[in-house]
């Protein structure tokens, strides 16, 4: 995933997202632990895609919280 990717969408839809993000990698722990996981590369890139998008929340939340200048 590309942070361009998240540009266009809400908080609403990233919260989603983040959400759906860190189900995937909680059931891929799980295989892990029980030594059916075929990708282990797959964990890194869905802590990374976690952390980008939990950026661009942040970021969203800090430009509403600004005030605007007149």
């Amino acid at each position: 995933m590309k942070f361009e990717e998240l540009k266009d969408k809400t908080v609403a839809e990233l919260a989603a997202q983040s959400r759906d993000l860190r189900l995937e990698l909680f059931n891929l722990r799980l295989q892990k632990a029980t030594a059916q996981l075929e990708k282990p590369s797959r964990i890194r890139i869905l802590r990374k895609d976690i952390a980008r998008v939990e950026t661009r929340i942040t970021q969203l939340l800090q430009q509403s919280a600004q005030p605007k200048a007149a």
